[in-house]
């Protein structure tokens, strides 16, 4: 039996296909490809210049992760700029016959070197770069929209997937927005531009799918607003292979990974002597429903389950939003 819901039921229509947004950032610096003996010059001095060895790491370099950059760590960074993105060329470091560097992410979709339109076959590998990229941190990516920390390249990645400073895409699955900003101002985006968006407040509500028979991929979306925060609720139709449709249930926290650990959400279907449940913690909005769907991380059920619990092409899901003990 369905428990009684603190906010009557949020009628969501159809919003469409689904279109994947892939949040860019980029930093916007002038290109400069230096040459391997330049650079090799260049890393070579300020090697020099601290006093050690080959394996010596400048004290300007060693700063400390936030710390004061000097001017000479920010002229060794520089020979690592890629000429297409302006991101960092970093380990694996691969160069042109002529030794121009390109990241690794821009040279896959290359098929000349954009420095001296020379061949990028065969790949040669640049141990002294990769040597010199070794003993240097590097700034954020994301160190326009404000984050300071400086890091060794095998930890770039990892950080900067969870950058509080990260730009947030707009987390509405059926709409071709582009939309990118901080994550204070998401709400504010959704409130502007996707006003058919129905939002519940309360912990305990009933989010309704119109119309689930309809063909091809489609969306459901709606807000639920409780304990100060507020949660997307997406129903997303799907066809896996030809002839077997799936439907997929997740809830989404406009808010940080850290702060979606706060929370477990319950999803229900109820109806005709029949329950189905899916307990789970939201997702970030960082994360999104993509990867959840792809490893079936949320309720899945196929449409001769849906019909079990809809009426008249009508589905209803009991959503809880509930906090976790710290």
């Amino acid at each position: 039996m369905s428990r009684p819901s603190s906010a009557g039921p949020g009628a969501s229509k159809p919003c469409g296909k689904q279109q994947q947004q892939q949040p860019q950032q980029q930093q916007q610096q002038q290109p400069h490809a230096p040459s391997p003996a330049a650079a090799a010059r260049a890393a070579a001095a300020t090697i020099a210049a601290s006093g050690g060895g080959s394996s010596a790491v400048p004290a300007a370099v060693l700063s400390g992760a936030g710390g004061p950059v000097s001017p000479q760590h920010h002229e060794l960074t520089s020979l690592f700029e890629c000429p297409v993105c302006f991101d960092y060329v970093l380990p694996p470091i691969l160069q042109c016959q002529a030794g121009h560097l390109v990241c690794n992410q821009c040279r896959q979709k290359l098929s000349l070197c954009p420095t001296c339109r020379g061949s990028l076959t065969p790949s040669i590998r640049n141990l002294a770069m990769e040597k010199v990229a070794s003993a240097v941190l590097f700034p954020c990516k994301y160190a326009t929209t404000g984050c300071s920390l400086t890091l060794h390249h095998t930890e770039k990645p990892e950080h900067e997937d969870i950058c509080e400073y990260r730009p947030y895409s707009c987390p509405c699955p059926g709409a071709s927005c582009k939309w990118q900003g901080s994550l204070e101002a998401v709400m504010s985006h959704l409130m502007h531009a996707h006003k058919s968006i129905t939002t519940l407040q309360g912990e305990d509500i009933v989010f309704l799918a119109t119309d689930i028979n309809l063909p091809g991929a489609v969306d459901w979306v709606m807000m639920q607003s409780c304990f100060g925060h507020h949660f997307m609720l997406v129903l997303e139709k799907q066809e896996k292979y030809e002839g077997h449709q799936q439907f997929f249930a997740i809830v989404l926290l406009i808010g940080t990974r850290k702060q979606a650990e706060n929370f477990a959400y319950r999803l229900e279907l109820n109806g005709n002597r029949r329950r189905l449940t899916w307990e789970a913690t939201p997702r970030s909005i960082h994360d999104g429903v993509s990867a959840a769907i792809l490893n079936s991380d949320c309720l899945v059920f196929d449409t001769a389950i849906a019909h079990l619990f809809a009426d008249n092409g009508n589905l209803g899901i009991n959503v809880t939003i509930s906090t976790c003990c710290p």
